[in-house]
């Protein structure tokens, strides 16, 4: 599932092999995916225009476009990815860009869950998860009576945190995933900023949120790859969640 390191990861391609090229055509059929444009909106708006920068904040990509055009956005949805110069996948693209090389970028989502939008907006999302200051972090993330995963995990409070990203920063802080937010000290609140940017950045080095240490065990009868306790499971925030009841107290 895309989370924010699978979408910088999804950014660096496109920064590194799709910038400056001049969109030809683009496939914009899917109505569902490019909602709210109808089918050939967004080709009205790209054809002609060069991607000049790729961007994201949390889990969303956008590519600014040369001439005052307007921005795309893009979002991976639930098992999207970027795919650049492969050869078309009928089933699996639901929106791709078709450059003056012959070459093509393409949204390649089997679950049909990723966004295409003109102009996205931002505005509802928080600080991105990996940039957040800690005077951000402890202004935004340590407040309310919610449990401090289900706090993590909502985008207009920090972007880019999702369900298995969660469990590996709360598994390293050692923090239970179910104390209220609130009711983290300030100096827990910097150790899981911490946790927060490590986990980041071992995921997007290493190839996405499942490639973290906790990820492995989080299954029924897991242990903690820490201490060996069995695991906890139980669901928050909506969401499957794993910890250790020894070490994340």
């Amino acid at each position: 599932m895309p989370e924010l390191p699978e979408a910088e990861r999804a950014r660096a391609l496109i920064a590194d092999q799709a910038l400056g090229r001049r969109i030809v055509a683009v496939e914009d059929g899917d109505s569902y995916v490019s909602r709210p444009h109808a089918p050939g909106e967004i080709a009205a708006a790209l054809v002609g225009r060069r991607l000049t920068s790729a961007n994201r904040i949390g889990k969303m990509l956008w590519v600014e476009t040369d001439g005052e055009g307007p921005d795309l956005g893009l979002h991976l949805g639930m098992a999207g990815r970027i795919a650049i110069d492969e050869p078309p996948h009928e089933r699996w693209d639901r929106f791709a860009l078709t450059f003056d090389d012959g070459g093509r970028l393409a949204l390649r989502d089997r679950r049909r869950l990723g966004r295409a939008v003109l102009a996205p907006d931002l505005a509802r999302l928080g600080p991105d998860a990996a940039l957040a200051t800690r005077a951000e972090f402890r202004a935004r993330v340590g407040r309310g009576r919610g449990a401090i995963k289900a706090r993590l995990m909502d985008q207009g409070v920090i972007a880019g945190v999702g369900n298995l990203l969660a469990d590996e920063i709360l598994w390293q802080a050692r923090v239970d995933p179910r104390r209220a937010a609130g009711d983290l000290s300030e100096p827990e609140l910097d150790t899981l900023r911490r946790a927060v940017r490590t986990a980041i950045r071992s995921a997007v080095r290493h190839g996405g949120a499942h490639t973290g240490a906790l990820n492995p065990h989080r299954e029924r009868d897991g242990h903690c790859p820490r201490c060996g306790a069995p695991l906890s499971r139980g669901r928050i925030g909506g969401r499957t969640t794993y910890w250790c009841p020894n070490e994340q107290r």
